[in-house]
């Protein structure tokens, strides 16, 4: 039987707006044929982001060899032009009813377990018994594909790391020594400070923080300083969320730092809605920042700068004071789920598997420049030398974090958004701002679900 849906899900549901959801439901489930589906038919729904074409290829190659070696069978491909929350709510309406579930679709890993609890996704552990492919992925991202209950409830696809762009010749013009490695904060902020003080003309350093940013405010933002501290937002062996977290106040009395001290971008820059757009295509290849904290991904920005590579450098994002690994690193991505309404999930998973051949594989991430997680597409003929920071990047996959993937996460991340632009803009102090974040915490998953961090 199909658990009924938490109320974690049922939250979060209201959070992304059960008005939004009624207007999407129409066209969103006459769209998904007829009642009955003809024995051998397949649909595979993917988020359709802008012009980007490298998934919608993917599948297209995929499903036609699929089709060409099962005849018979038909793959019907669904993207779903939608924005991040919205996609969310489309991914649900679908996966509610049998008569529209697809046959694959694709989950963030960061909403994967609330998808889990509300019951619309199927285990995979059978099926990935019998795949020679699972084990060549790495710990860290089987981890973030299993339920809290342990089992495997979907296929990773590509993922993504973040460290610390620099420009060479800003921090040259500092008189900073090449190559740069930050070891601790302070090495961050000193070197921030130096810019400030010898090249007046360029923003020091960008860490994203405020509302505006939404998500990059409290990944590429806050939780890569906190991650760094030695505290956790959730405590896995507790279950419970961390309040009163030293990490919380070091992240945000950092982040109070660069902006007090003019060490950041200006806050109508950094709380523009479309202030990434000016940092990769303005600031970056203009040489007017001094580093920022971000992505393997901003590389799809440049084509129209080639001479990228010889003049940015990359170093890994310190821990705090450059203790434990001595640096920090934090994953996303997609994955692809089996949902448990949809009427034949052995075609399903043949499906599945041929799309995560090590060929296929290998093909979308490169062309889609992200990053393998699996060993046997990092040895893959032409994956290393795709993108001159592959091997950077992809060297810090087996290290990275994972944000905690349960259901309250996003209206937390909110929380965390909002505790960013308080201290980024001397509306609160980095102590109120940490405790207006643990209140707001407990409003959202309640004081039985919380507990004090633990101090030595």
């Amino acid at each position: 039987m199909t658990p009924h849906p938490s109320t974690h899900g049922i939250s979060r549901r209201a959070l992304l707006g059960a008005a939004g959801a009624s207007l999407l439901a129409a066209p969103l489930l006459s769209g998904c044929g007829s009642d009955a589906r003809a024995p051998g038919d397949l649909r595979v729904s993917f988020q359709q982001w802008g012009s980007t074409e490298a998934t919608a290829n993917f599948l297209a190659t995929a499903a036609a060899e699929f089709m060409a070696a099962r005849p018979g069978t038909s793959v019907e491909i669904v993207p779903l032009v939608a924005s991040e929350n919205d996609y969310f709510t489309k991914n649900e309406l679908m996966m509610a009813s049998a008569r529209t579930a697809p046959d694959v679709v694709y989950e963030d890993t960061f909403i994967l377990k609330a998808d889990i609890a509300a019951g619309y996704l199927r285990p995979l552990d059978d099926y990935v018994a019998g795949w020679p492919h699972w084990d060549a992925y790495y710990d860290v991202a089987k981890d973030a594909v299993r339920g809290e209950d342990g089992r495997v409830y979907a296929i990773p696809g590509p993922t993504d790391t973040r460290a610390v762009w620099y420009h060479r010749g800003v921090l040259e013009r500092a008189g900073i020594p090449l190559p740069w490695n930050p070891r601790s904060w302070n090495d961050l902020l000193d070197t921030a400070r130096t810019v400030r003080d010898r090249v007046p003309d360029v923003v020091p350093g960008v860490f994203y923080a405020g509302k505006a940013q939404g998500e990059k405010a409290s990944l590429q933002g806050l939780q890569m300083l906190f991650n760094g501290t030695g505290s956790v937002l959730y405590d896995e062996s507790t279950r419970r969320w961390t309040t009163g977290a030293e990490g919380m106040r070091s992240a945000l009395g950092f982040l109070h730092t660069l902006f007090a001290e003019g060490l950041g971008p200006p806050l109508e820059a950094a709380l523009d809605p479309n202030f990434t757009e000016t940092v990769y295509t303005s600031w970056m290849p203009e040489g007017t920042v001094g580093f920022v904290v971000d992505g393997n991904w901003i590389t799809q920005n440049w084509d129209d700068w080639p001479e990228w590579p010889q003049e940015l450098g990359l170093a890994r994002m310190p821990t705090r004071h450059g203790q434990g690994s001595g640096f920090v690193t934090l994953s996303g991505g997609m994955a692809w789920s089996l949902p448990a309404r949809a009427p034949d999930p052995d075609r399903a998973w043949e499906l599945l598997a041929t799309m995560m051949d090590t060929r296929l594989a290998t093909g979308w991430t490169i062309g889609d420049s992200k990053l393998a997680n699996r060993r046997d597409v990092v040895s893959a003929p032409g994956y290393e030398d795709y993108s001159p920071v592959a091997r950077f990047f992809t060297d810090l996959v087996p290290h990275a974090d994972y944000r905690p993937a349960l259901a309250p996460y996003p209206q937390i991340s909110s929380a965390i958004q909002a505790a960013t632009e308080a201290v980024m803009t001397g509306a609160a102090s980095p102590a109120d701002a940490a405790d207006g974040y643990d209140a707001a915490l407990t409003g959202i998953v309640g004081a039985g679900a919380t507990a004090p961090e633990a101090r030595p």
